[in-house]
């Protein structure tokens, strides 16, 4: 029997032969896919060997559970210390391996390969995630010099204030005010309303000592649009509020626990002119305004936070689905034959329904993610070159696959905790802290309907090229082909039709915001009126564009790089992926291409095969992810599958079970059990 003893674990040290009969069938080696997924040998063998040396003494007792378990003060120093322990250790790291680079040191910081050392978040993930960048992008190179070089080196904390109590998304609408003074050379920065304080920023509430503000700048009191502002929020020294700063922590929130979002009024806060990053638009001495030589070229550092989020989403699904495709290999309940003995819970297709379509949908979407990170710096490299015409493209597909990934996992995770039953349910499992994780990115950065409303106004400006006959932005090339010829069910016919109801709808809903104009409403109440359609072609579009990806990857040219036993396990799952879309979106599709019964009955079918194929190989599969176990974070997805063991142990070190009897029994449930009233 266990005890509140860690050193005395119940927990064997052999795998559960379960899931070892899992790797023994697995169709394909393990450690191919790992190279294809982590983009080949050096990178695994970097990635391994990081995560051994950042792991190898991590406290054990400090997991998810442990972690809720603190108040929220304590939860902020526990996470702090943790950020900055591995921060240490990243440093060191960069010097052994590739001294002056960045690729470890702070490369690795915020992303996903060592969540397992910060249990409680990172209150520095916006600063290097989003902040840094945002300086470099969108301030000139000396301006980088001064606050982006310093902020790189931790040697400043900042946070990225955008969103306010009052206003999110809607840009236009913020109410922070940044006034040029030309009599000192400074802006003067405002928060005049209670609505107008910069709210939800991580690390702003006690860890930054720097914001990124963005405001709507005013010259002689006329707006100039939206800027952003380098603004010091603290003492460097003595880390106390300066003057005219009102800061502090948020509180409590469904997750994020350590990530310390905050809170920012401003009151006549006075900052040099030229702490306004100025790369594209400047505000000379004398208040003369030069505007951007593109508009959007404001909103660009958002661009590359989509493509973060939606990358870092599509991990926490991975993780969610090596857990619960584990944990199923081991759980046992019921036969599916009467008088025989109890199977594994996936051996029923019901549960590989849940498990393998989320394994497929994690594939899909980090691949698609991969492409808009690497068109993202096809845009970037293009602005440089003074080319601005790809940013309303970028901006579409950003928006679209940030709603598409967030969406998908948050949806995901839920559906795999639903899968693990009760024991999903517990903290140490870790599905509800991912599933509070990822529904965050449903918000962030753009909410997640208001996204779609801006990709809708993407595809609405390019039905309109069709009909004036100009060419199109090459992720809506296809808006042009609104019917199909005929209906096979191949991949690339799939792909087609979804392409095909993208183009459907687009123009559907074009024909109703123009017949809504006609018949009185405004074009702004007309697009509301057809906000559901707009909605629908975005996500269209957004699925569109994965499907399309991943079906490019598994059969193009990289398929000659990969084995044969690989490719025909990949290509398992772009079946599995295709299909089920397909069927998610037949009431589309039925509207471009003449469908039988027949046909539905034959992709059901194909569905069905897809889930036995996948079968043998779902738990190889998840093993070539290549997640530690303390990036897991749980005691249902463990590599050795003991998984009743580690539910117990973690059970038996419930703090609550320090003391036989709880002090509250002696101070309240006994008196009362003995009152006569």
């Amino acid at each position: 029997m266990a005890t509140s003893d860690r050193g005395s674990s119940i927990i064997p040290k052999t795998v559960n032969p379960d899931i070892q009969e899992e790797r023994n069938a697995a169709t394909f080696n393990v450690e191919d896919f790992a190279l294809w997924w982590h983009g080949g040998e050096e990178n695994l063998k970097r990635k391994r060997y990081v995560e051994s040396s950042v792991f190898a003494d991590i406290d054990e007792n400090k997991t998810v559970a442990s972690i809720q378990s603190l108040s929220h003060d304590e939860i902020y120093a526990a996470a702090m210390e943790d950020a900055l322990a591995l921060a240490g250790k990243l440093r060191k790291l960069q010097k052994e391996l590739n001294p002056g680079g960045k690729d470890i040191w702070p490369g690795l910081f915020s992303g996903p390969e060592l969540w397992g050392a910060m249990p409680g978040g990172n209150p520095f993930t916006v600063h290097f995630s989003m902040l840094v960048d945002a300086i470099r992008n969108q301030g000139t190179d000396e301006q980088f010099e001064k606050f982006g070089k310093r902020a790189e080196n931790l040697e400043i904390c900042a946070a990225f204030a955008q969103t306010e109590l009052g206003h999110g998304t809607f840009l236009r609408g913020l109410q922070t005010r940044a006034d040029f003074d030309s009599k000192t050379d400074e802006f003067v920065l405002n928060t005049p309303t209670i609505t107008a304080y910069k709210f939800w920023p991580g690390g702003l509430g006690h860890s930054a000592n720097y914001s990124l503000v963005m405001a709507n700048l005013y010259i002689d009191n006329k707006p100039k649009g939206v800027a952003m502002f380098m603004v010091p929020i603290r003492d460097e020294e003595t880390h106390m509020p300066l003057p005219g700063i009102d800061i502090g922590d948020v509180g409590k929130k469904l997750g994020f626990y350590g990530v310390n979002n905050g809170y920012l009024g401003m009151k006549n806060v006075r900052i040099p002119r030229t702490n306004m990053l100025m790369r594209h638009a400047q505000v000379e001495a004398d208040g003369t305004f030069i505007q951007s030589p593109a508009a959007a070229l404001g909103y660009f550092s958002m661009v590359f936070g989509r493509c973060w989020i939606s990358a870092n989403n599509t991990t926490m699904l991975a993780i969610a689905a090596t857990i619960a495709t584990r944990y199923s290999a081991v759980r046992r309940q019921g036969s599916i034959n009467p008088k025989q003995p109890e199977v594994k819970i996936m051996d029923y297709v019901t549960q590989q329904m849940k498990l393998f379509p989320e394994i497929a949908t994690c594939i899909a979407d980090r691949l698609a993610a991969l492409k808009l990170r690497q068109l993202y710096h096809q845009t970037e490299r293009d602005i440089k070159k003074g080319k601005y015409d790809g940013l309303g493209e970028i901006h579409a597909l950003s928006c679209a696959m940030k709603v598409m990934c967030t969406s998908d996992s948050a949806a995901g995770i839920e559906r795999l905790r639903l899968a693990c039953g009760g024991h999903g349910y517990l903290a140490s499992s870790n599905l509800s802290n991912l599933y509070s994780t990822a529904t965050a990115g449903c918000t962030y950065e753009g909410e997640n309907t208001v996204l779609l409303l801006q990709v809708g106004r993407f595809l609405m400006k390019s039905a309109q090229q069709v009909m004036a006959g100009k060419p199109l932005a090459p992720t809506a090339s296809y808006l042009a082909k609104i019917k199909m010829d005929q209906w096979s069910g191949s991949w690339e016919n799939i792909v087609e039709a979804l392409e095909c109801a993208t183009a459907n709808k687009t123009h559907q809903a074009l024909k109703n915001i123009a017949a809504r104009m006609e018949a009185g409403q405004t074009q702004g109440e007309a697009a509301n009126n057809t906000g559901i359609e707009l909605t629908q072609a975005a996500e269209l579009y957004g699925r569109s564009f994965i499907a399309a990806n991943f079906l490019q990857e598994v059969t193009g040219i990289n398929a000659k790089t990969r084995s044969p036993a690989l490719n025909k396990v990949l290509e398992n799952i772009l079946e599995l992926y295709l299909v089920k879309a397909a069927l998610d979106n037949m009431n589309n599709i039925f509207r471009i291409v003449k469908i039988t019964d027949e046909d539905v009955n034959s992709l059901q079918a194909s569905l069905e095969k897809s889930l036995k194929s996948m079968r043998p190989n779902a738990v190889a599969i998840c093993d070539g992810f290549d997640f530690p176990d303390r990036n897991l974070l749980s005691t249902l997805g463990c590599f050795d599958g003991n998984v009743y063991e580690r539910i117990f142990e973690e059970a038996k070190n419930c703090s609550l079970n320090k003391e036989p009897v709880p002090r509250v029994f002696h101070t309240h449930l006994k008196p009362f059990m003995k009152s006569k009233m």
